[in-house]
């Protein structure tokens, strides 16, 4: 039996997009898929709370070291969160998936319009690989990003099961554990009061 590495680099059968050969790895990987693309500005977003907290002379001796995330990184990233808990409310990204452009499009309005969240992003170009009434299934479909108060989950969940086009809609959330204050403050004041 032969174990495969999730770490290999991409086989040459996969298809890529025109990247020149002077690019990394990762920018050929980022270029192909929206999803990393995604991803990568939630970790910068993190990286950003760090440098944040500790100030740029400070943040590069993180960026320097060989370990990004190590223990006194992660108590800065921590504080940096809602220390603030007067001006800001626990907060959360919320991950939804749709079928196409125009139903993202439409729930994230109505999402809005109802201040169950102060931001969605939609992210074209998800591929979904998922086990559905007994096989597997694949389709492509377009990654919600919604930024809310904690709060707001339980309502926000049934305005999606509400309003979704599948039978049993994602609904999945993330504590938000620090960032910038401002935008945290902008959160609690861009959404309805639970």
């Amino acid at each position: 039996m032969r174990i495969l590495s999730p770490f290999k680099p991409f086989s040459a059968s996969v298809p890529m997009t025109r990247v020149a050969s002077t690019s990394s790895p990762v920018a050929q990987l980022y270029s192909r898929s929206p999803f990393v693309r995604a991803l990568c500005v939630l970790s910068i977003g993190a990286i950003s709370a760090i440098a944040f907290t500790r100030g740029c002379a400070q943040s590069q001796s993180l960026f320097g070291s060989s370990r990004l995330f190590n223990q006194a990184s992660f108590r800065a990233l921590h504080s940096a969160g809602m220390d603030t808990a007067s001006t800001t409310v626990p907060s959360i990204v919320v991950y939804v998936t749709v079928p196409n452009r125009e139903a993202g499009r439409k729930l994230s309005d109505s999402i809005i319009k109802e201040r169950l969240a102060a931001c969605v992003n939609i992210v074209p170009g998800v591929e979904s690989v998922y086990w559905w009434e007994g096989k597997v299934q694949a389709d492509s479909e377009e990654l919600l990003i919604i930024k809310t108060r904690e709060s707001l989950l339980p309502a926000l969940t049934e305005h999606v099961k509400a309003n979704h086009e599948y039978d049993l809609p994602e609904v999945i959330a993330m504590p938000i554990t620090g960032g910038n204050t401002k935008y945290l403050e902008w959160i609690k004041n861009s959404t309805k009061d639970d």
